[in-house]
């Protein structure tokens, strides 16, 4: 445990002591007057720290206002006090209205949203600016000499207002909505986040200096009665003018708030759809149920008819299989042989396609034996001739090309938005955790003390910050375009050229990225000896109110991050509990990189950036924390090392299986014919034939333009291997088992054996082959290029078996009947009769033929085996089907990485610490028309806009958190024009040159490119609207951005 070194108690004592000295010396600047009258009048002084005018103290009754201007300018502020026109008595001048007006502008512009909001908030300083009666609920505290001469300006004054008063107006705006950042827009006038803001807390925060916008301390009183002062023995009587509740409307021409800014104006919300509940039947789960009640019912069928069976000693229900040559005797030539059952004409039809199958396989057979070499030469010619086309070969590591269909509807939508707007950014991303797991304890006033988690230790921070700074200053020379590229090449900048800093998204940048601001602290004013604010005290402000300009501790630093955009805490902070950001257990950093996909230089930059980032993150050591990284690349680049690596494993296995081949089909009969009887020259032949059916098959679809990926290298290898070494196994040990008859040719006996094994090789091979084809159906593609590629690779295995290996088995019996070595064919033995040993049908079978037929086999087909044989094959059926509705749907994208990537801890951290999902964007298509109102009325989501709109929709999705995973209320850039619009009756538009006015280097500039950086940068729900053009002077509107 962990004490800041300097407390905020002994600071909060001595500024209580010096503060009771002063109360006690300086008593309240008081009036003494009968009736009501005005406090101030005019101004005659600048407040030096906010450059703001300060109002005169004036003890009289409130003037009329002379001025044309102010009587029009008081009528659009506060027409509750211009009833008499030009003989309206105010306590405010012409100087105080414009004052109130430009103080007016940011309110304006963020409350408008919701008119009685708006209404409630400027009344509130109507009556403290203009009312005649302003020493009813004014008392002025503190004053100062003004600038001009014999003047005096107020410094401090309490504002007595009505309890009910600040309940309604809090109330009418706590749900105003501020879609530039997804908040509500009362945070930014509390000074914290608001969830935690009150009527009093909102109120202070407006009347206390420290904002850096108020002149004077303003210190509103709440009270439900009339309060008499101890010290002037004044009665003051609370402000408490009428509150207009945010579901009714200000006036009848303009609208109640909307159910986005005021849940009193929403209507019943539907109930939420209720959670699938599992199927049962009787308390257990439906699916096992039924399949062990229908495996029950088998059972209950299948065991009495196989005991009665056995009662009856009737073989003939299970017993030995009918023979076909006991039926009826197919391709034989005598045709006189009695057949003991009549066949069916099924069985005739299937006789006959076995004989033609037979005889063209024996044909065939014949003549692939008969000439080795012709068919080997055409069958190497054809073969490289379409391996060639792996020269053409387009290798796809992109996820999404491997697993989004080009035409599913959220592939179509993605296409659109990139082509319409601007792609989504490369980010590359850090995830720290500290070693350390010690908390620390920090005195933060007013809570106390308040424990915090190891990774806010201060040190463990300057750290952290060396690292962020390390990654942004690296660069990296690119081959390819002969240049250095640095993170500001390919950064996202959104207030460049005026503001170059990339975007990083770290809690860092709370701190504007420096050492020094970490360590600033505040010092109590009257000793400098105690620390009042330090880093903790501003983080917890800057959490609450990231686009704060100055904190609300004692620090008044900013908020905002050196790109000139907030950072949002949830984006920064991982692991902690609902919104306790005190408790994270890890810091997030992200850098925000632009991803250019038209420009391939640009992108190219960027890639190399991203691989230099990555080795450095690789070969970083620190040995107080530990990280978690990841890349936009770092998938596809797993995906090829991974690929690569395997290249190694597929030649071991060709070896090993070349090996075991070699050996399984070598038929020695003695040590003197070792060398002869081997065959190793034929295994080899046989897996190459497996290899080049492969690389046939890559470069056909090559030459068809199918792209390869990296699975299809990975699996078909060993798929077709499997496939192909048993059809080798097939010929060969089916030749050797055939005995040649003595009028027969070596072409001949060839001929028959393959004609006996051709058929069901062409009937395995045309089902996988199949199978693979139908596969190719997916709409997935790699699983589409993956069946396409496998059913292709074992059709032309397949082929090449029946041709070119046929013939080089050919030809390895016609070397083994010549005495001829394998491999060395030119060397051959010496024919030696003492070392011939007569072949019997003993010496034909195997060790394992032997065993599956004195073995195997005649366990497998005894009549007690059978039965239960088939009794747990149903039941692993029944329970398949049961378990098939228990099949999670999706691609676990951890699962396509290698053991040992760095990605797959980044994955793990990432679903452990991260707070916030993708963002999600709405875009309404090309075509809509945004002239009418009633179209405006289905999008957006501010007064007078529909509750069943598309934004009002969105915002009740994102108010049920148990049936949608919408988090924040949309935004749009027609809410946020029609708040702009709103904020002056002219168009923006010049009246002399008819030229569009930029809000461009005014003070609201700021605040409209932030709301652009936010909505890039937050992971939240936004909306994008095309061809959007609305103003009484046809001014366009350009929102590419505003996404």
């Amino acid at each position: 445990m962990e004490s800041s070194t300097l407390t905020h108690t002994t600071a909060t004592i001595a500024a209580s002591t010096l503060l009771l000295l002063l109360v006690t010396c300086m008593p309240a600047v008081s009036v003494e007057t009968d009736a009501d009258h005005c406090v101030w009048y005019g101004q005659c002084g600048i407040d030096p720290k906010t450059n703001a005018p300060l109002n005169c103290l004036y003890n009289g009754t409130a003037k009329p206002l002379a001025d044309p201007k102010a009587v029009d300018l008081l009528q659009k502020l506060c027409p509750q006090y211009a009833t008499n026109g030009s003989d309206s008595r105010t306590c405010c001048s012409y100087d105080q209205l414009q004052t109130l007006d430009l103080n007016m502008v940011l309110p304006r512009q963020f409350l408008l949203r919701c008119p009685s909001c708006y209404s409630n908030f400027l009344q509130l300083y109507c009556a403290l600016t203009c009312n005649p009666q302003q020493s009813r609920y004014l008392a002025v505290q503190k004053t100062a000499e003004g600038d001009e001469p014999n003047t005096t300006v107020i410094t401090s004054l309490d504002y007595y207002l009505s309890a009910d008063y600040a309940n309604g107006m809090f109330n009418s705006c706590k749900d105003v909505q501020f879609p530039g950042n997804n908040q509500k827009a009362i945070a930014l006038f509390c000074g914290r986040a608001a969830d935690e803001c009150t009527p009093q807390d909102w109120l202070n925060y407006m009347g206390d200096t420290s904002n850096h916008k108020t002149p004077f301390t303003i210190d509103f009183v709440l009270t439900s009665t009339p309060l008499t002062r101890n010290d002037t023995r004044s009665v003051y009587y609370p402000m408490n003018d009428t509150i207009i509740p945010c579901s009714e409307a200000t006036s009848n021409a303009t609208h109640s708030c909307s159910c986005q800014d005021c849940q009193a104006a929403c209507s019943a919300p539907t109930p939420p759809v209720p959670p699938r509940q599992p199927w049962r039947i009787l308390g257990f789960d439906a699916m096992w149920f039924v399949m062990v009640c229908s495996f029950g019912g088998f059972i209950a069928l299948f065991v009495p008819l196989v005991v009665w069976s056995l009662a009856r000693g009737r073989a003939d229900a299970y017993g030995k299989p009918r023979r076909d040559h006991e039926l009826f005797t197919c391709c034989a030539k005598d045709e006189s042989r009695v057949t003991e059952v009549k066949p069916s004409c099924l069985e005739k039809l299937n006789a006959r396609c076995e004989c033609m199958l037979r005889r063209s396989f024996t044909c065939w057979g014949v003549f692939c034996a008969g000439h080795p070499m012709l068919v080997l030469f055409a069958g190497l010619v054809i073969s490289v001739s379409l391996s060639c086309g792996i020269l053409m070969m387009q290798v796809t590591t992109d996820p999404v090309e491997l697993w989004s269909e080009p035409t599913s509807t959220v592939r179509m939508q993605r296409d659109y938005y990139e082509s319409h707007f601007v792609p989504f950014f490369r980010t590359e991303q850090l995830i720290i955790r500290a070693v350390d797991k010690d908390p620390i304890v920090h005195e933060y006033y007013p809570q106390g003390q308040q424990q915090f988690s190891s990774i806010f230790r201060k040190d463990f921070l300057h750290q952290v910050l060396d690292l962020q700074l390390s990654v942004e200053r690296l660069t990296v020379h690119d081959e390819k375009l002969n240049r250095t590229v640095s993170l500001g090449d390919v950064c996202f900048t959104p207030l460049a050229p005026d503001n170059t800093n990339c975007t990083v998204q770290s809690m860092l940048n709370y701190y504007q990225n420096s050492h020094e601001m970490l360590d600033k602290v505040a010092l109590d004013p009257d000793f400098q000896m105690f620390v009042t604010a330090d880093y903790i005290d501003h983080f917890m402000s800057c959490v609450s109110d990231p686009v704060a300009i100055a904190d609300m501790s004692d620090l008044h630093t900013p908020c905002i991050g050196t790109y000139g955009g907030p950072v949002a805490p949830w984006t920064a902070l991982g692991g902690y509990p609902g919104f306790e950001y005190g408790n994270a257990s890890a810091l997030l950093i992200s850098f925000i990189v632009q991803n250019r996909k038209s420009d391939p230089e640009f992108l190219q930059m960027a890639m190399s950036w991203e691989k230099a980032f990555v080795d450095f993150m690789k070969s970083y050591t620190n040995e107080n924390f530990t990280i978690s990284f990841n890349s936009e690349r770092s998938i596809e680049d797993e995906l090829e090392r991974e690929s690569q690596s395997d290249i190694i494993t597929i030649l071991v296995s060709y070896l090993i299986m070349f090996a075991y081949v070699s050996i399984a089909l070598g038929h020695v009969r003695d040590g003197y014919r070792l060398l002869v009887d081997s065959k190793i020259s034929l295994g080899l032949g046989g897996v190459l034939i497996v290899l080049v059916s492969v690389t046939t098959s890559i470069g056909t679809f090559s030459y068809a333009g199918v792209p390869v990926t990296l699975i299809i290298v990975e699996v078909v290898p060993f798929l077709v291997l499997a496939v192909g070494v048993d059809n080798i196994f097939i010929l060969v040990q089916a030749y050797q088992r055939s005995v040649r008859r003595s009028d027969e040719l070596l072409h001949e006996h060839v001929g028959r054996m393959v004609g006996e094994v051709g058929p069901s090789m062409l009937l395995s091979s045309l089902a996988e082959t199949t199978a693979f084809f139908i596969g190719s159906m997916s709409s997935m593609p790699a699983v589409r290029a993956f069946s396409l590629y496998a059913a292709l690779a074992v059709l032309v295995n397949f082929l090449l078996q029946i041709t070119c290996f046929i013939s080089l088995m050919t030809l390895d019996s016609k070397r083994q009947e010549r005495y001829r070595v394998d491999i060395l064919c030119c060397v051959r033995l010496n024919q030696k009769t003492e070392h011939v040993k007569p072949v019997t049908t003993e010496d034909q079978e195997g060790f394992l033929y032997k065993m599956v037929k004195h073995c195997y086999a005649p366990a497998l087909l005894s009549k007690y085996i059978r039965p239960a044989v088939i009794i747990v094959f149903v039941g692993w059926i029944f329970a398949c089907v049961a378990m098939v509705n228990k099949i999670e749907i999706g691609l676990d994208q951890s699962l396509s990485m290698p053991e040992d990537s760095f990605v797959l801890d980044y994955f793990k951290s990432m679903n452990e610490y991260l707070s916030v999902g993708p963002p999600v964007y709405f875009v309404v298509k090309d075509g809509f028309d945004y002239t009418t109102r009633e179209q405006q009325n289905k999008v957006c989501g501010g007064n007078g806009c529909s509750e069943e709109s598309l934004l009002g929709q969105l915002y009740k999705a994102s108010t049920q958190p148990a049936s949608s995973y919408v988090a924040h209320p949309a935004s749009s850039w027609l809410d946020d024009y029609f708040d702009w619009s709103a904020t002056s009756p002219c168009c923006r538009v010049y009246k002399n040159t008819d030229e569009f006015c930029n809000v461009s280097g005014t003070h609201l500039s700021f605040l409209y490119a932030l709301a652009g950086v936010i909505r890039r940068l937050l992971p939240t729900t936004a909306i994008a609207l095309l061809s959007c053009s609305r103003c009484c002077r046809k001014v366009s509107v350009y929102s590419r951005r505003n996404v």
